[in-house]
């Protein structure tokens, strides 16, 4: 069963980096990511997949991006891991 998951991601962000969670207008918790890349032919899409796949130990086809290709909002699925070693590593929102 995979794990959804909302990150708001910020391409362009100098580095790559998971920089904790905070809530939208409706209450909702999504995780703020910054990668180094540009938003240019699916880099950025690629290293926040790279960098959630290096930082949860898992590979990177066990993390995909479900919706959001194309906006800073994103919606991850994540195969492989349990919600409690995720929140052991990204933290509890």
């Amino acid at each position: 069963m995979a794990i959804r998951l909302a990150v708001r991601l910020t391409p362009r962000g100098g580095r790559d980096a998971i920089d904790g969670w905070a809530r939208d207008e409706k209450g909702q918790f999504y995780l703020k990511a910054r990668v180094a890349a540009p938003p240019v032919d699916g880099s950025a899409n690629a290293a926040l997949v790279l960098m959630m796949a290096k930082a949860l130990k898992i590979s990177r086809r066990s993390v995909r991006i479900a919706s959001g290709d194309q906006t800073r909002l994103k919606i991850l699925e994540i195969e492989g891991v349990a919600r409690m070693d995720l929140e052991r590593i990204l933290g509890q929102p």
